[in-house]
């Protein structure tokens, strides 16, 4: 199972089903990917940033308890995600939203 088939993913992060060729060139192309993601808490306003190459898996981890910094506002939904090319990038942009300015920024242009 792809990851955006994950039953516990939004409808708006799933993929759609591309073509024969190119649903293989994207699906490639995105596995590659790594991803800053913000959850949010569907019980409180609690917003978590964080970064990964697996969101679903990610997701789970989150939403079961594993992960000490969210267990107590769980249940979680992504909220919003951004993909880029390197792990250095995500990790530098993750570390950029949990700034001041950062924070700022997903609030005001991002999560609106």
């Amino acid at each position: 199972m792809r990851f955006d088939e994950s039953p516990n993913l939004p409808a708006k992060l799933r993929l759609p089903r591309a073509s024969h060729t190119y649903g293989f060139v994207w699906q490639a192309i995105f596995f590659l990917m790594w991803f800053v993601y913000v959850l949010k808490s569907l019980n409180s306003d609690f917003i978590y940033i964080g970064s990964t190459n697996d969101i679903g898996r990610r997701l789970k981890e989150h939403n079961s308890g594993i992960v000490t910094s969210t267990r107590a506002y769980l249940p979680y939904k992504v909220e919003l995600y951004v993909a880029v090319e390197t792990e250095s990038k995500a990790r530098r942009l993750e570390k950029y939203f949990k700034t001041g300015s950062g924070k700022a920024v997903l609030y005001h242009r991002m999560l609106l």
